[in-house]
């Protein structure tokens, strides 16, 4: 299984546009070879280069596993099932560390063996909603620095 974001080549710089620096959009994605047997897929954004450990940018559940691609933009509105974020709200935050060395960003897909996740409400209750339901998991990584 692969994730790809369109915007950017794996291990490179995350575009403005895709952070608080700019229009903070969620990034296009691109989603490839789905395993056989999944009934969902989730995907979680976070840095864990933030100063107080790692950091929950983006969680997105309930994705068909038919999905080939999650356009930009989706993660910020209500045409994808979000979680809430380490900001405190739903949806999509882009990359915002504090000034100094870059951050690494990662994108992690997952692929479920469950079509209805209850998460929590924040990472926690989302990390333990995915316990025991992972098929599959593949990741993508962007840094971002200001």
């Amino acid at each position: 299984m692969r994730i790809i974001v369109k915007a950017f080549g794996h291990g490179a710089v995350i575009p403005r546009k895709h952070a608080c620096d700019g229009n903070d959009l969620s990034p296009e994605l691109a989603i490839e070879d789905v395993p056989p047997g999944t009934k969902s897929l989730a995907i979680i954004m976070d840095d864990p280069d933030a100063p107080v450990g790692l950091f929950t940018h983006w969680i997105a559940y309930g994705i068909s596993p038919d999905t080939k691609s999650i356009p930009e933009g989706a993660g910020n509105g209500e045409s994808i099932k979000s979680g809430i974020n380490d900001f405190g709200m739903a949806g999509y935050r882009g990359p915002c560390p504090p000034a100094g060395k870059p951050h690494r960003y990662y994108f992690t897909l997952y692929a479920l063996n469950a079509e209805k996740l209850e998460p929590g409400s924040g990472r926690q209750g989302f990390d333990a909603a995915l316990r025991g339901k992972i098929i599959e998991k593949a990741s993508y990584m962007g840094t971002y620095s200001r």
